[in-house]
């Protein structure tokens, strides 16, 4: 079995990938099934084989420990990583060839609490990989697209996970995906965006936390994805098979 944890900012298109990803996997002959791990999530667009709303109750936290909204939220993410033995136990009663763990919409819930690592370390799998996801909507300036780099890494620092970086929302930005993607993978074309849309201080420090990025090995380009199409989804699964399989792809 080989795991992949899509992770990313509030509203980046989480679940919208996991279920692309879910199709895409299933009309290529691979069983797959999705785990949420969000338990304030509303409503879904796939069918969830391992849902951690099964395991721990929104409402009831916030009755039982008189919590508002965010406190529950907490409180739910530690609780649920007491549950991963059952987790574990559902995950070996399906036996999948690919488990997609779709993330919760507040990313500091699961990227820094103590619970989201354990959760990542304790799922047993042959292999695993995390994708994250770039708000194609947040990047459409240098300094933004810095933000969102410096917060990725961060996130890959935490997760200790090997990680592909991906841009969703492609069918909102229009041509700006052309600038975004210049960005990703030449240093001095960001250099000189950032130059013409500040000065100063923000200047000095968005080239300089850009300069580490880039000497840590940040700069390996964004894969573009489609919300609306799935355009993309070849090339993501590409990258992918590269870390899963050894590069042996899932045949299209």
């Amino acid at each position: 079995m080989k795991t992949i944890f899509i992770s990313g900012t509030a509203g980046s298109g989480k679940s919208s990938l996991t279920s692309k990803l879910i199709d895409y996997y299933t009309k290529n002959g691979a069983f797959t099934a999705a785990v949420n791990l969000d338990p304030g999530v509303e409503s879904l667009p796939y069918t969830c084989d391992i849902d951690v709303r099964d395991y721990v109750d929104m409402i009831s936290i916030m009755q039982q420990y008189e919590l508002g909204p965010n406190g529950a939220l907490v409180m739910a993410n530690d609780l649920i990583a007491s549950k991963i033995d059952d987790i574990q136990n559902e995950i070996n009663r399906i036996n999948p060839d690919y488990l997609i763990v779709d993330t919760p919409g507040q990313i500091e819930l699961f990227a820094y609490r103590s619970s989201g690592k354990f959760l990542v370390e304790n799922i047993s799998s042959d292999e695993k990989t995390s994708i994250f996801l770039f708000d194609g909507a947040l990047i459409t300036t240098p300094v933004n697209f810095v933000s969102i780099s410096l917060l990725a890494t961060s996130i890959r620092l935490r997760l200790n996970l090997p990680t592909i970086n991906v841009v969703t929302k492609t069918d909102l930005i229009g041509e700006r995906i052309k600038d975004i993607l210049k960005w990703s993978t030449s240093l001095s074309t960001l250099e000189n965006a950032i130059a013409k849309d500040t000065d100063g201080d923000t200047y000095s420090l968005t080239t300089n936390i850009l300069r580490g990025l880039n000497l840590g090995g940040f700069a390996q380009g964004l894969i573009p994805i489609s919300n609306e199409t799935g355009e993309g989804l070849v090339n993501l699964e590409g990258a992918m098979s590269r870390i899963l399989n050894l590069g042996e792809e899932v045949e299209d």
